[in-house]
């Protein structure tokens, strides 16, 4: 550190001869120990360190000082360098963590009843990716396609009813010649080129599907929109227990319950006629209806089997 800080003032006064400084006649350096306010005794790490360069030039006098230190300096310390008084005594406020680092989250767990059922980890490489929409939005229009019916359907010149006589005449009545009134030029005829049934799926790679469920399930966990259950399970099948839950909660609107395995059928029964609650087993978990709530309570044993399902490595 000695070499580092003589080098810094050796360069500095180098720059000032540059400059015609002819006049540095002392450099003092002068150490003083950091007194420990937690432990009360000197640290061992800490440094404080002054360096004063006095320059003159035309009798005037010029003084350059740095201080260097690492000590942690408290309202409640002993160290008489700065007053207690002037010593903020706010408390410092943490940056708030970065999201997409991969980094496994401790969610709280409760229930229905707002009981303190302890802690999960939830796995960084599932609730902590980059969000990427576009991943997002491929998602969504492949979900959308697929589920598309693709049942319109229209008729051709052979599928029209009508008969197949000719009109009239093909010459002497200076009218148009046709050979049918089935022809798409005729009200009630074909349609050309129109729309056939047919499926409107197209093909998206599964590691594109997987992730884009890990960026949906991130991005709740992200918002702070993602709650985690020890269990799904409700004392009744009234729907006041339902709605009495769903009343505590102040900025949600829809809600999407993911339970691990098949739905319980108290639980079906009292989230049935909410159109603001909806419920899926694991295995139905997708983007487009996690996108749909901006609530997302999943159970303990959900969160399990959707761990395990992305972590299974893809057959090819």
């Amino acid at each position: 550190m000695a070499m580092l800080l003589s080098r810094r003032l050796l360069r500095s006064i180098g720059s000032l001869q540059a400059h015609q400084w002819h006049e540095y006649p002392r450099i003092s350096f002068g150490s003083f120990h950091a007194f420990d306010a937690l432990h009360g005794q000197h640290s061992s790490d800490s440094l404080s360190m002054m360096e004063s360069v006095n320059f003159r030039k035309s009798g005037l006098s010029f003084l350059a000082c740095r201080r260097i230190s690492t000590s942690v300096l408290t309202p409640g310390s002993s160290d008489g360098v700065f007053p207690s008084d002037l010593l903020s005594k706010k408390q410092v406020i943490s940056p708030e963590r970065t999201q997409g680092l991969y980094q496994d989250l401790v969610i709280p767990l409760t229930n229905f009843h707002n009981e303190d059922k302890g802690f999960m980890v939830l796995a960084g490489d599932v609730f902590d990716v980059p969000i990427r929409k576009d991943i997002v939005h491929r998602i969504v229009r492949w979900q959308l396609a697929k589920r598309q019916q693709g049942t319109h359907s229209t008729k051709t010149i052979s599928e029209v009813s009508g008969t197949g006589r000719k009109p009239y005449r093909q010459k002497g009545l200076g009218l148009a010649r046709h050979g049918t009134l089935r022809g798409p030029q005729f009200r009630g005829g074909a349609t050309m080129h129109g729309p056939k049934p047919r499926s409107h799926a197209f093909k998206l790679n599964k590691k594109v599907r997987r992730l884009g469920l890990k960026i949906a399930l991130s991005a709740r966990a992200a918002e702070g929109k993602l709650m985690i259950f020890e269990d799904l399970e409700v004392p009744t099948h009234k729907t006041k227990n339902i709605v009495n839950y769903v009343k505590q909660m102040e900025d949600a609107k829809k809600f999407l319950l993911v339970d691990g395995g098949p739905i319980n059928e108290k639980l079906k029964l009292a989230t049935q006629n909410l159109h603001y609650v909806n419920v899926l087993p694991s295995i139905g978990l997708n983007v487009y209806s996690i996108l749909l709530h901006d609530t997302l309570v999943m159970s303990r044993d959900a969160v399990n089997r959707i761990v395990d399902r992305m972590h299974t490595p893809i057959n090819r």
